[in-house]
């Protein structure tokens, strides 16, 4: 329904974000629920000090790597999926749940190329000039040889649950994580310490757990996607019949988002690359564990991005364009608020420092919290840029992020991070804020861009 007393606000009526926030807090629990076991594992693992936290952080930034391509094919599919949800045409969601699966598993050869047989390779790469490079890859190795288990399984689970928060059921997947991670968490308890008489296994440990966690996590989507059979279900006999008209569509759409996610996660890798040659183990275990308590109120994002592109990508299937165009407003003005809040929260978390990261040194926690409280300052703009991002692609304008985002990254941000690197010698945390303000610019270019309405279509058509 059109709230009748909403045309023309700046902000909807109470009952529009009440609804919004239906979606996007058990998406931002569940994120909330994985980032705290997150910190718990690197709590656990800064106990066994600065060397071997920093090994298993340079190992997760290359597996954060796989794990942005999974999601972003998810984000591409999920453009169709939702309107195709709004339309009431369980065929197209077939066809976009196809294009996750498939498009996921695609990566899973290179995947294991960097996880087993190169990773010291791929790994020195994150470690030019640190001066404790050879003592952390060894435990970076140790830890991404095992890590390249979680890989298949977590594509299929991840393909999963986003085509249930796609429709709007965003419980089941809340469910499941609060599952996989006590067993996460369970196991990191028993591995890396060796409790209950099990092997004490350090960062090799913390890895075994993980993959355990993601397979119970695994068996647990199959379950429920063989026992409830949602609309975008399909046969495993039947997974190849694709469209080949519509799988071109989303693969046309999908790989500029994939191309603007890809030069954000490699210019992130760079960047972090850049930053842990400033230092020894202390630089990187100290910026590992700064965003280890970002994430707490990162969730923002995923929670935000979920429910505009729900509503609105249901919305536009329905045909509804001038509701699209109202909500927009509402959502936007609406995550401008939220970020402000996140805000206050991001400055809070700065009080766990001290008490999740006590074993490593002054140096690590004295980067550690200047880098949160940098970052949660930054949160409104983040937030709103996220909204931003969710409209456009809601409505299948991929262009925006992949010319405007991406150009800036490519052009501006990455050369300046080169010459602060190789010209200046200010630290870290210096450095992240001068690249960071060109976030101001893409706020300003994405609401020019957005004005113009090429998000405003009804892709089912």
């Amino acid at each position: 329904m059109l709230y009748k007393d909403g045309g023309g606000r700046l902000f909807a009526p109470a009952k529009f974000y009440r609804n919004a926030l239906a979606i996007a807090l058990p998406i931002m629990l569940q994120q909330l629920i994985q980032s705290m076991v997150s910190l718990i594992d690197n709590f656990m693992v800064s106990g066994l000090g600065d060397i071997s936290m920093s090994g298993v952080n340079v190992a997760g930034q290359v597996l954060f790597v796989f794990m942005i391509y999974v999601n972003t094919i998810c984000m591409a599919g999920g453009i169709f999926m939702t309107q195709f949800f709004g339309a009431k045409d369980s065929d197209g969601m077939g066809q976009a749940f196809r294009f996750k699966l498939i498009m996921g598993l695609v990566a899973v050869l290179p995947y294991f190329l960097v996880c087993v047989v190169f990773p010291r390779q791929v790994l020195s790469l994150m470690l030019i000039g640190n001066t404790q490079a050879e003592q952390i890859l060894d435990e970076g190795v140790r830890y991404m040889k095992i890590a390249f288990f979680m890989g298949p399984p977590m594509t299929v689970s991840i393909c999963i649950a986003s085509s249930l928060r796609d429709m709007g059921s965003v419980k089941i997947p809340l469910i499941v994580t609060v599952v996989a991670t006590l067993t996460n968490t369970f196991f990191n308890w028993l591995l890396i310490y060796g409790n209950l008489g099990f092997p004490r296994l350090g960062v090799q440990g913390a890895a075994i757990a993980t993959v355990i966690a993601r397979g119970v996590e695994f068996v647990i989507f199959i379950a429920v996607y063989a026992r409830k059979r949602p609309e975008f279900a399909v046969r495993l006999s039947k997974l190849l019949r694709i469209d080949g008209k519509l799988f071109r569509e989303i693969l046309k759409k999908g790989s500029l988002v994939l191309f603007c996610e890809m030069v954000w996660v490699l210019s992130e890798t760079i960047t972090t690359a850049i930053y842990n040659g400033r230092g020894g183990a202390e630089v990187v275990s100290g910026m590992a564990s700064s965003f280890a308590i970002a994430n707490l109120f990162f969730v923002a994002f995923g929670g935000i991005y979920s429910a505009t592109g729900v509503i609105i990508g249901k919305t536009l299937g329905e045909g509804n364009l001038e509701r699209a165009r109202q909500e927009k407003t509402w959502l936007l003005s609406g995550s401008a608020i939220f970020g402000i809040v996140m805000a206050g929260f991001g400055f809070v978390t700065t009080l766990l420092i001290p008490v999740v990261f006590s074993h490593l040194s002054e140096s690590a926690l004295a980067i550690s919290r200047s880098m949160v409280i940098l970052m949660a300052f930054f949160m409104p703009v983040w937030v709103y840029m996220n909204a931003q991002q969710a409209v456009a692609r809601a409505g299948g304008d991929t262009a925006m992020g992949a010319y405007t985002d991406s150009t800036l990254t490519i052009f501006v941000m990455l050369p300046m991070l080169f010459a602060l690197g190789m010209l200046t010698d200010i630290g870290p945390v210096m450095m992240y804020l001068g690249v960071k303000l060109l976030d101001l610019v893409k706020v300003v270019v994405f609401h020019i861009w957005l004005k113009k309405e090429r998000w405003l279509k009804n892709l089912t058509k």
